[in-house]
């Protein structure tokens, strides 16, 4: 095997069925590696707290990035080292103090960098013109040929002591949102969040991580030779659409066909421009201000795949999507996605979760329905569906959506649900078209009701109680020779306009008058 995959050093050359052997064998990083990186780690975690003279105390480090979550590829050695510290009392603290502490950090590092055992190279910002949020050092071991790249992040701890299942207080959320800081400015006071998002998922689902990303960086490569001025989506998107695919196509079995996985999160590039990704593990609509807020971005343009750890961060944003798509046209085309010249056959995984959809009566409030489907479902099918569950045309129906900035919205039959910026469960108003049917009474008058299919027999009593005066729990009315339920729907006996509909009376003894 080992022959085999040392003449197929190409991805895009690496049969299907051989792609678990490709990542064990080129992929997966050697303890070795692993070990080096982790010493780098190390030595900077101790200067920073025994002997960085500045004016805060260091609360807690923690690992992130691909090193931190147990993604590391065999040819990647960065790690990120989010440094918390006791003089960041808020987020816009460490927005206001964040500069200052990596200029103090950086001048004790030119100062004491031989006590740290490797040779420090401390880079200039990645980008120029705006304050730095990290500080960039590469690390020469005195006895290894391997550079280490370490960013060093400060941050507020606003988390404090989190377990691997904790869930932050919503007071945690509400304070970024009404903080107002760019999007995903503070996404390092929540790392390790990020980190258990993934670093306790199955060994398989990081090797297939570890194939997207190689992917990734191998087209990378590539696009900065042809066109250096490009730009890609971020690489945390890529990781995070690929959560969604394992999710979403194996219910995050641990064992599955990496193959299927990988045509998978690539057909999802193809669908771009409809991704509407995001988790509620952290974060949920329980609250106003975060389901406003949350709401408010999933209905952005796309794509939009959330940071599941930061309601601030949409991961999609930026350019190069297209070009992503197109490689990945490209990459389904070779042996990598296809088992005997056959199409690897994708996983079902829509480009964004189905949602439940409440339809309730636009005057009662009623609930009257409970739809599953996708937010690209039309609303014309909508109707279609309440139409077979109420016995109300589709011609005589309206719905709508209530919002609270907007007021009352009338959705178009040709528009989907996503058109209206609907990736959540939701409830839809459903408005009938009015009605004028007879009623003939026992003496042979008729008079004209103006209704709606979807009230009730006894909405229709008590209309006519309130123009005849007849009490409505002494009304019997009939249509088509049967007597009509209080409690169902005109819409339900297929009453239509101009339709009569009689009436009758009950006697004290319970005896039809006629």
């Amino acid at each position: 095997m080992a022959e085999y995959l040392a003449e197929k050093m190409n991805l895009y050359d690496v049969q299907a069925n051989k792609l678990d052997a490709f990542i064990a064998e080129y992929l997966q990083p050697s303890e070795e590696f692993c070990k080096n990186v982790q010493e780098a780690v190390n030595r900077i975690c101790k200067f920073l707290k025994e002997r960085c003279r500045m004016d805060a105390r260091v609360i807690k480090t923690v690992k992130g990035g691909s090193a931190g979550k147990g993604t590391t590829l065999e040819d990647n050695s960065d790690a990120d080292l989010v440094v918390f510290l006791n003089c960041f009392f808020s987020f816009q603290d460490q927005a206001d103090k964040r500069e200052r502490i990596i200029y103090t950090i950086e001048q004790n590092l030119k100062l004491c960098c031989q006590s740290v055992a490797f040779s420090v190279t401390i880079q200039p910002p990645k980008k120029k013109g705006k304050p730095p949020r990290s500080l960039t050092l590469t690390l020469q071991s005195k006895r290894k040929s391997e550079a280490v790249e370490v960013d060093i992040l400060p941050a507020y701890d606003v988390l404090g002591q989190i377990t691997h299942d904790s869930k932050p207080p919503e007071w945690v959320y509400v304070n970024l949102i009404e903080t107002k800081g760019e999007p995903g400015e503070f996404c390092t006071c929540f790392t390790e969040l990020q980190r258990n998002f993934v670093k306790h998922r199955p060994p398989k689902f990081k090797g297939l991580l570890r194939l997207v990303k190689h992917w990734y960086k191998e087209y990378k490569k590539k696009l900065k030779q042809t066109d250096p001025s490009s730009k890609l989506p971020s690489k945390y998107a890529l990781e995070l659409l690929t959560v969604y695919a394992w999710q979403e196509g194996t219910k995050e079995a641990e064992q599955f066909n990496t193959a299927e996985g990988f045509c998978t999160v690539m057909n999802l590039l193809l669908q771009y421009q409809d991704l509407c990704i995001y988790w509620t593990k952290y974060y949920d609509f329980k609250n106003s201000i975060i389901e406003a807020y949350v709401k408010k971005r999933l209905g952005e343009k796309r794509p939009v795949i959330m940071d599941p750890s930061d309601p601030t961060g949409n991961t999609a944003m930026g350019k190069g999507w297209n070009l992503l798509a197109e490689e990945a046209r490209l990459c389904l085309t070779w042996a990598c996605c296809k088992n005997k010249n056959e199409p690897v056959k994708s996983w079902d995984v829509q480009p964004a979760r189905a949602i439940q959809v409440t339809v309730q009566d636009g005057r009662t409030r009623a609930s009257l329905a409970k739809l599953t489907g996708s937010p690209y479902t039309a609303i014309q099918k909508i109707k279609e569906s309440m139409g077979s569950k109420c016995c109300i045309p589709v011609s005589e129906m309206a719905l709508t959506l209530q919002k609270p900035d907007s007021g009352t919205i009338d959705l178009q039959n040709e528009q989907t649900l996503a058109s209206y910026g609907l990736f959540y469960d939701t409830t839809l108003l459903l408005k009938a078209q009015e009605m004028k049917i007879n009623v003939r009474d026992y003496n042979s008058r008729s008079l004209v009701y103006t209704v709606s299919p979807n009230e009730t027999v006894m909405d229709l009593k008590r209309k006519i109680e309130k123009r005849t005066g007849v009490v409505a729990n002494q009304q019997r009315l009939t249509y088509n020779d049967q007597e009509l339920d209080d409690t169902r729907m005109l819409a339900s006996y297929k009453i239509s306009s101009q339709d009569t509909v009689y009436l009758l009376l009950r006697l004290r003894g319970g005896h039809p008058s006629f």
